[in-house]
């Protein structure tokens, strides 16, 4: 590749930016999250709807999401409601397969492990890889917090928090700096991701527990009853997926074959100028 002028462009250095710990349990997390989505989404068919408050039924008006097929003049539609606004989501949500042979999940079997009405296996599968997930993050959490990667890459300071005005412009322009360090929006996304969505959704899946409710009556308390942290479960999925989606979008614009170059072998090609250190090839 050349510079405007017809120079051959300036290489950066060479420098290692993720230690072994980051890269495995990035991955083990990446597989964890695969499965749990898709499992999840399977236990939600089994009853699918979300409410507010400690208790639900038919007596209470309290869900904040419903999703389901219903009988119409033109026959059966899949339906949504979400905060009592209906939709029309026949194809996608509440019915979904051939005309001829439709299928009655809120879900379809699409997007789900497995691909048919099974809560056992599902539950199985969730509970397996959820254990996985919940491990690997507190090896995460000791690694980091040894090895300084939760201080300098993770934790926004003053000096990110002056800088992240410019860095969002950056962004904005698609101008992406490789550093060593992470970028100001970066530890905002991880410190995120990190310290709020995976503790929450960890915490809320253990509340819907009655086991650990019996031993930790105080987590219903905090989350407002079990319904609620079914709910906020929920919603820190959905906020995870978005997260997914931006990081994917990111790692392509940024360059993809360095990105995963980081991420296999810790070895990041960084932007010209940066100044290497001893140890990092050249």
């Amino acid at each position: 590749m050349s510079d405007v002028s017809g120079l051959p462009a300036a290489k950066g250095p060479l420098i290692y930016r993720q230690s072994i710990w980051t890269r495995v349990t990035h991955w083990i997390w990446a597989i964890c999250l695969f499965f749990l989505l898709l499992t999840g989404l399977q236990i939600f068919n089994a009853h699918p709807a979300l409410y507010i408050g400690h208790e639900s039924g038919f007596e209470y008006e309290n869900a904040i999401l419903e999703i389901g097929a219903f009988n119409t003049e033109a026959g059966p539609r899949g339906r949504t409601t979400i905060f009592g606004q209906t939709f029309d989501t026949t194809g996608v949500l509440g019915m979904s397969g051939a005309a001829e042979q439709p299928v009655f999940t809120a879900f379809p079997g699409a997007v789900t492990i497995p691909s048919y009405r099974d809560l056992g296996t599902g539950r199985v599968v969730h509970f397996f890889f959820g254990w996985i997930f919940a491990a690997t993050m507190m090896v995460w959490f000791v690694a980091s917090f040894i090895n300084g990667h939760i201080r300098r890459d993770i934790v926004p300071g003053p000096a990110d928090l002056k800088g992240l005005p410019r860095d969002v412009a950056e962004h904005a322009t698609l101008r992406f700096k490789h550093g060593r360090n992470y970028a100001p929006l970066q530890k905002l996304a991880y410190f995120s991701v990190f310290f709020i969505l995976f503790p929450l959704i960890v915490a809320t899946g253990l509340t819907m527990s009655p086991g650990v409710n019996a031993a930790a009556p105080w987590m219903l308390d905090l989350f407002g009853g079990r319904q609620t942290a079914r709910t906020i479960h929920f919603i820190v999925m959905l906020l995870l997926v978005g997260f997914f989606i931006v990081h994917i979008v990111m790692v392509l614009l940024a360059g993809p074959l360095n990105e995963l170059r980081s991420m296999i072998t810790g070895w990041y090609r960084a932007s010209p100028g940066t100044p290497s250190m001893d140890g990092d090839k050249p």
